[in-house]
């Protein structure tokens, strides 16, 4: 029998970082999940530390890829469970009963179920909520607003899914979010509780002035230019606020 949940996490010489992101899911209360590791053929100890981590359902795949948004690909190929959840090295789940809360949203078979996202740093300390709160409800116009639900937060049934836009190399999670949107008959919200914690030092981090020229670009090609440009002028005391404000508050 298929698993509920697929858990897709993309590694590249990770092993400074996937522990914890291992320890997360096998200490999750329900266990209808499966969990596939897509390596990047890995040249450090990343896959020893999947491999001790002793999860059932675990799959690991390592080989060659063409970047981040390929290996999804390759996990949404491979992955058999109904829902898709990306978790990336170095993010983990909230707590140890998030599976079984999302579990009970999928009753009424939604497109999406998503939630909040809550900040940590390398030391797993909590430094805050994500700069952008998910609504209660959850649109394709929502995303308007710029990537208003974490995609580790995202959590998608697989029938619904395309592949990821390899021309995005920073922002295809964005684009993907939108279309699945748009086929989702309807979307489950998980509540005010954090679902994920996101380790504040990712790709899209280190990336932030291309990562947002890309979203503009993705913004344009789904809601128009001109929604684009005057969303766009909205967001300056946005950006000013997270970049002269409190430093809890990066992303």
């Amino acid at each position: 029998m298929d698993p509920l949940f697929s858990i897709i996490t993309v590694t590249w010489n990770a092993a400074g970082v996937i522990a914890p992101t291992m320890q997360s899911v096998q200490r999750q209360t329900s266990s209808d999940y499966e969990m596939l590791i897509i390596d990047g053929a890995s040249t450090d100890d990343t896959l020893a530390i999947v491999r001790q981590a002793s999860i059932a359902g675990l799959r690991v795949f390592s080989e060659p890829d063409n970047g981040l948004y390929d290996a999804m690909n390759k996990g949404i190929s491979r992955a058999r469970g109904r829902y898709l959840i990306f978790l990336n090295a170095g993010d983990t789940f909230a707590d140890d009963t998030v599976l079984a809360r999302l579990a009970l949203l999928t009753a009424d078979n939604p497109g999406v179920i998503y939630g909040q996202t809550q900040l940590v740093d390398k030391n797993r300390n909590v430094v805050g909520m994500r700069h952008l709160t998910a609504p209660k409800r959850l649109t394709a116009g929502s995303f308007l607003n710029g990537m208003v639900v974490c995609h580790q937060a995202f959590v998608a049934r697989r029938d619904l899914v395309p592949q990821y836009d390899l021309q995005y190399k920073l922002s295809a999670d964005y684009d993907w979010c939108i279309k699945v949107l748009r086929k989702s008959p309807a979307n489950a919200y998980a509540g005010p509780a954090p679902i994920i914690s996101y380790l504040a030092d990712g790709m899209t981090t280190r990336y932030h002035r291309a990562s947002l020229w890309e979203r503009f670009r993705i913004m344009s090609r789904h809601y128009g230019t001109g929604k684009a440009i005057v969303r766009h002028l909205t967001f300056i005391p946005r950006y000013l606020k997270r970049r002269f404000g409190s430093s809890a508050n990066n992303q």
